[in-house]
């Protein structure tokens, strides 16, 4: 699935899709990633359900202008925007990263229903950020002017970081194309410049109202976001349920496919929530 449609909000421009037929299931990236991971999953439940998916403005095909703010609020007013373009009432959300926070703000404080919420290792609750996020934070417009090569084999490295079982050299470089050039390498540090936990906190604030089914789903071995992290945000929600998958890190999509397939597939049946 490609993203071949473009809307304009904002004076951004946001790539999204849309395939199959059956109630609506929406995906939400997170950092520094794409919707490039959701689209196998979103293409083989296009049999039963209604996918769609989108990058968020500063990501993948979406515009990154150096004007527009990409934080968490930023991305929750568009993916409000977008549910509301797309003319959802009650999608069915799968997050992964901190797409989870967006996707959380957006219901809990921007009042926007779902029927249901997986969250897939997910940015949801403080702490977050790493040494280099902070390090990014306080050097963004130098590191933004480094040489290209340089930069290439930091997002490299530091995409590679976070599959437990290592990445494809194809599947690598898909995943870094989007940070290159003259527009992606300033908008790969430009993101984590606009990384707020302020939202992380608000949203952990709210997390006890949540009357919706939610799942929380893990890589056993993620090192990016510590299982420690999941079952207390488990303990935060009403209800939540966890299941972890063995021998997979931060990017469960290629680490453990076949297995993160089965969660959603499970929990998208009647039967599973």
């Amino acid at each position: 699935m490609e993203l071949t449609q473009r809307w304009e909000w904002q004076g951004r421009q946001i790539a999204w899709e849309r395939a199959g037929a059956g109630p609506a299931v929406v995906f939400c990236h997170g950092t520094p990633f794409s919707s490039l991971l959701w689209r196998p999953f979103a293409h083989a439940l296009s049999r039963d359900f209604t996918v769609h998916l989108w990058d968020m403005p500063g990501y993948g095909h979406s515009s990154k202008q150096k004007e527009h703010r990409v934080d968490f609020g930023a991305q929750a007013d568009a993916f409000a925007a977008l549910l509301a373009h797309w003319g959802l009432e009650r999608p069915h959300v799968i997050a992964h990263d901190f797409g989870g926070a967006v996707s959380l703000r957006t219901h809990l404080s921007l009042a926007v229903d779902y029927a249901s919420l997986m969250l897939v290792d997910v940015v949801a609750i403080p702490p977050s950020g790493s040494p280099f996020f902070q390090f990014v934070q306080d050097h963004p417009d130098v590191l933004g002017q480094l040489p290209a090569y340089i930069h290439s084999a930091i997002v490299r490295a530091y995409i590679q970081g976070a599959s437990h079982r290592g990445l494809r050299g194809e599947d690598l470089d898909a995943l870094v194309r989007p940070w290159t050039g003259a527009d992606g390498q300033p908008a790969f540090y430009r993101q984590i410049a606009d990384y707020d936990e302020r939202f992380l906190q608000e949203n952990e604030q709210q997390l006890g109202s949540l009357d919706i089914p939610v799942r929380i789903v893990w890589g056993s071995r993620d090192t990016w976001i510590s299982l420690d992290i999941a079952r207390r945000l488990q303990g935060l929600i009403p209800a939540a349920e966890l299941s972890m998958i063995e021998d997979a890190g931060h990017l469960v999509h290629y680490d453990a496919p076949v297995a993160l397939m089965n969660e959603i597939r499970t929990w998208l049946s009647p039967a599973g929530r």
